[in-house]
């Protein structure tokens, strides 16, 4: 893929209260942007308390994108957000408009710009590992990774007992560690013509 075929995109990405919203709509209106939000709380209906949502007048006009998506009882993930962030994407970008994702949720950036290669899940299996780290603790489930994902086993805390369970989750479905995949996903080129912008302030 050469660069005239690669979509520009802008990411505005940052933490919390550090003025996202306000740049990328001043961005928007100077480069005839349209936003995607990369937030996995505003992505929900009613949680509008903390989530720093915007409502419509404060939009100036602006298209928004992944506020209020989905209910929050409907199950949401990096894997979603990708697939639904690339339709936008497509979308804005055969307007020839910009698209300016803008979040503080690093992982959805991530699953856009690694080309992360997402397995399926297995909550059948993440219950019975649950349970068993209820049960005998998290360095049990910890160790079950050393036969199966060495590199995971080394980087991962006993306590990150998320990422635990999806190492082994993954193996159990595909016979390959996750980092296999991690690693397939990072060989892909890029189909983007990056601009990335981290907003960042004095903590005082």
């Amino acid at each position: 893929m050469n660069n005239e075929e690669k979509q520009n995109i802008c990411i505005i990405a940052g933490p919390t209260a550090v003025g996202k919203s306000d740049i990328s709509i001043k961005v928007a209106k100077a480069l005839c942007g349209e936003i995607i939000s990369a937030d996995s709380a505003q992505v929900y209906k009613y949680m509008d308390i903390g989530t720093a949502k915007l409502k419509n007048e404060e939009m100036q006009g602006i298209r928004h994108y992944m506020i209020d998506e989905v209910y929050p009882d409907e199950k949401f993930s990096a894997a979603v957000f990708r697939e639904r962030a690339l339709s936008y994407i497509d979308k804005i970008s055969k307007r020839g408009n910009l698209p300016i994702i803008v979040g503080g949720t690093g992982l959805y950036i991530k699953s856009l710009l690694d080309n992360f290669i997402f397995t399926g899940s297995d909550e059948k299996y993440r219950k019975e590992l649950r349970s068993m780290a209820l049960e005998y603790g998290n360095k049990y489930v910890h160790d079950m990774l050393k036969d199966v994902d060495i590199i995971s086993y080394e980087k991962l805390h006993p306590n990150d007992l998320k990422r635990i369970i999806r190492a082994l989750e993954v193996y159990k479905q595909t016979g390959k560690p996750i980092t296999y995949f991690q690693n397939e996903s990072k060989r892909k080129p890029s189909k983007f013509n990056l601009a990335y912008i981290c907003l960042n302030m004095y903590r005082e």
